[in-house]
């Protein structure tokens, strides 16, 4: 028996089915008052829409209730759709994993979120989703995760990945980014339940095309379950007159069957047989039916179907990522079912005290749970006690270095010194090195990752045999196995992204830190922040760096030259940005990244490095061990003091790439008779958060302003950078100077490095003008 297999895969006997859906009717009720509380019953000072998605919730009932009350074990994962997550929270309540006062709360500041939080919500959500398409793809990154941990360190174990997507989610991008790339196709842990309602925000989509959706999933290798009709209609169908009553519901449109379900019994018999020539023979079929049995048929369908659910799982291949078509109705067993404008539609009170009645519940009385002695009540007991999971023991990740006492000379870049710094880590520092993960799309070799590649060979849950391993000219060698320390992706950035957050989640799911980094050109950032961001958001910690930057890649043109992206740094919440100029400073920035990960309190980083190489001699590190500390602590805090005039009458502050023009227009000025301080900056963002401290609005540390911007040396000011020159600009507000601000703000194009620099007014020249006009 596979590992994965589920816990039930006997079928359901009568009474087990009998309570099952019990259990299923209460999940109703409970996720659908839970948002009639939070929108009709409590208090709404501001008046402002609360909101929820009964209709939503109303379709993923059935599924989670089977999934969660016959299939589901302890190491298995859940993503659940946004919309549905008071469906989650009812299923938490019954199970006894959220307390009865957190059912009021939904929406409300400190309570339930209006998406499953992993780090916000009181109860046991295992993945963050609210960002369409980022939290259905989240599963196929941990069972990487999960693999990765268990091979470096054998505690992660085993159990499926499962998503619960909304159809309109396959629209997303992103989805079809993380099903198409090789690696996916070997996840036999990975099982997709798509919720298939058809129905978007505003509508009844014409043509869900459910057809080429089952082949595209077919062609990337996963096995594909379909589940269209329950087994009402099933039966109808055996009858005489039922192949004809299959072929008029299958040649249906969308929202012609979905306007059926609006309608009353004599609605149905006359709306129902169509016109074609079979419409006799459905009519005679329809006659032989009560009503109730025919209401009930025409919305019968295999998602809401406990038994079809059952045997879908039980037909699971785990060798390949399985994805289940689950047809269903939106808004099922509501008033609203079917309605195309359901999505936030919300029941009246008679409706909910209608819906009260139908499902043996009391709106007066909406929590009350199921008697201790009946069968529902111990199956809820059965249910939380095989689920139960054990905090994971947090492995204490070993402290890295902040220094490796080398001073680097010559010339270098930044981007080629974070290969550097990786490489010394495996001599120097094993154990940290042992947790290091990196993960880049197809540029390893051009992001300077090669030595490190080589040297701990790339990960792969089963070792492929090297067919360039005796060809002389190879100079990257590929060897994959299980103890490698490279993951190596298509060119999808969304697609590192989510997988470093899930690395970067590892302490918290399994107790193994991890220290990932994830690598890819800077340009790409910008597509890849929405995954990354909401990653940090549900609590993984990574370190992102972005290689080459800006437009000092002057021969590659503007389509590769990054402009916005130091400022996103600044702005990123849960992330540390660094864009350091020197090499030395990209080791201490990259070292303290790294010892900010894999905790309870850890902190991501994005790293801006560059290919321009640079003459190290310029950092000019101090020879004396306590001042060489005091630079590096300066460098990790945000910036530090390069050049310092006797009596200054104007300062430059410089970052990553352009700090060699900034030294050469302090020159400059100096010559002609005025004297120029030069900071060189590493964080904009360290920075920028000292300013708000000093004046009371965030609680870090404030004391690198007084250390390279002191009051008594304030100054006119000059910024610079390679990018939009807003990122610095605040710089000026420490000591209320006149200012000057340089950068990029307008698309790049190529040509030499002169050249650019001077149409973009980040050349030496530029730098001297903009001083002399701000001090005459």
């Amino acid at each position: 028996m596979s590992m994965n297999r589920p816990v039930m895969t006997s079928p359901l006997t009568a009474d087990e089915l009998d309570v099952l859906r019990e259990v299923e009717k209460r999940v109703l009720w409970l996720s659908t008052a839970i948002i009639d509380h939070a929108n009709r019953v409590r208090p709404n000072s501001s008046g402002l829409k609360v909101g929820g998605h009964q209709a939503s919730s109303a379709s993923m009932v059935t599924l989670m209730t089977s999934l969660w009350f016959r299939h589901l074990r302890a190491e298995d994962r859940v993503s659940v759709k946004p919309h549905a997550s008071p469906v989650l929270h009812a299923i938490n309540y019954l199970l006894g994993r959220l307390d009865r006062s957190h059912l009021t709360r939904l929406r409300e500041f400190g309570g339930l979120q209006s998406y499953p939080s992993r780090t916000k919500d009181p109860d046991p959500v295992d993945y963050s989703t609210g960002s369409v398409g980022i939290g259905a793809t989240a599963p196929i990154w941990g069972a990487i995760a999960r693999r990765y941990v268990d091979t470096a360190f054998g505690k992660a174990g085993a159990g499926r990945q499962y998503s619960l997507v909304g159809d309109a989610e396959l629209d997303e991008g992103a989805v079809w980014e993380a099903v198409l790339d090789p690696a996916v196709a070997e996840l036999g842990e990975i099982v997709w339940i798509v919720d298939l309602n058809r129905q978007s925000l505003d509508r009844v989509v014409p043509n869900i095309a459910a057809g080429k959706l089952q082949g595209m999933f077919s062609a990337a290798g996963w096995q594909v379950l379909t589940l269209k009709y329950g087994q009402l209609l099933e039966e109808l169908f055996a009858r005489e007159g039922g192949a004809a009553l299959r072929a008029r519901i299958d040649a249906m449109t969308n929202p012609e069957y979905q306007r059926l379900l609006r309608c009353d019994a004599d609605e149905l018999r006359h709306r129902l047989p169509g016109d074609g020539p079979s419409a006799d023979a459905i009519r005679s079929l329809l006659e032989r039916l009560d009503d109730d049995t025919l209401l009930n048929a025409i919305a019968n369908l295999a998602g809401h179907d406990l038994s079809s659910l059952d045997e879908a799982f039980a037909a699971i291949d785990d060798t390949r990522p399985t994805v289940i078509f689950a047809y269903t109705v939106k808004g099922y067993g509501l008033a609203t079912r079917g309605h195309p404008q359901n999505h936030s539609a919300l029941l009246k009170e008679p409706q909910m005290r209608e819906l009260a009645e139908i499902l043996g519940t009391d709106l007066d009385d909406p929590w009350r749970p199921f008697p201790t002695d009946s069968p529902a009540a111990h199956l809820c007991t059965q249910t939380a006690e095989r689920l139960r999971r054990s905090d994971p023991v947090i492995t204490e990740p070993a402290p890295v270095p902040t220094d490796f006492g080398r001073t680097p000379s010559g010339r270098a870049t930044t981007q080629a010194y974070l290969g550097r710094v990786l490489l010394d880590l495996t001599r120097q520092a094993p154990d940290v090195a042992r947790r290091l993960v990196t993960v880049s799309p197809d540029v390893s070799s051009s992001t300077n990752l090669g030595g490190w590649v080589n040297k701990v060979g790339v990960w792969s849950a089963a070792e492929r045999h090297n067919w360039f391993a005796d060809d002389s000219e190879t100079i990257l060698h590929w060897r994959e196995r299980p103890t490698g320390q490279h993951i190596q992706l298509g060119i999808a950035e969304v697609n590192l992204v989510s997988l470093i957050g899930e690395l970067g989640a590892t302490w918290s799911r399994w107790g193994e830190p991890l220290l990932p980094i994830g690598v890819l050109y800077d340009p790409f950032v910008e597509r890849a922040l929405e995954p990354w961001s909401f990653g940090i958001y549900a609590g993984g910690q990574s370190i992102l760096v972005g290689t080459p930057s800006g437009v000092t890649l002057a021969p590659e043109g503007g389509a590769h030259q990054s402009i916005k992206t130091p400022s996103i740094g600044l702005e990123q919440p849960g992330c540390v940005s660094y864009e350091p100029a020197f090499a030395i400073d990209t080791e201490w920035v990259l070292l303290a990244s790294l010892g900010r990960l894999g905790k309870p309190d850890g902190t991501s980083a994005y790293l801006r490095l560059s290919t321009r190489p640079v003459d190290q001699r310029l950092a000019a590190v101090p020879d004396d061990p306590a001042a060489r500390e005091r630079r590096r602590r300066h460098v990790v805090a945000g910036g530090y003091t390069l050049r310092r005039s006797e009596r200054p009458k104007v300062t430059i502050a410089a970052m990553g790439a352009v700090v060699p023009e900034a030294l050469s227009a302090a020159d400059r000025l100096q010559q002609v008779g005025i004297p120029a301080d030069l900071i060189c900056v590493t964080s904009p963002d360290l920075l920028y958060r000292a300013v708000r401290a000093r004046e009371g609005r965030d609680d870090a540390p404030s004391w690198i302003l007084e250390q390279i911007f002191p009051v008594e040396r304030a100054t006119p000011l000059v910024t610079v950078l390679d990018g939009h020159p807003h990122t610095l600009s605040f710089l000026a507000t420490i000591n209320r100077v006149p200012s000057a601000t340089l950068g990029v703000t307008e698309f790049g194009q190529s040509g030499s490095l002169e050249d650019v620099y001077r149409h973009h007014g980040l050349d030496t020249d530029s730098i001297v003008s903009a001083a002399l006009d701000l001090i005459e």
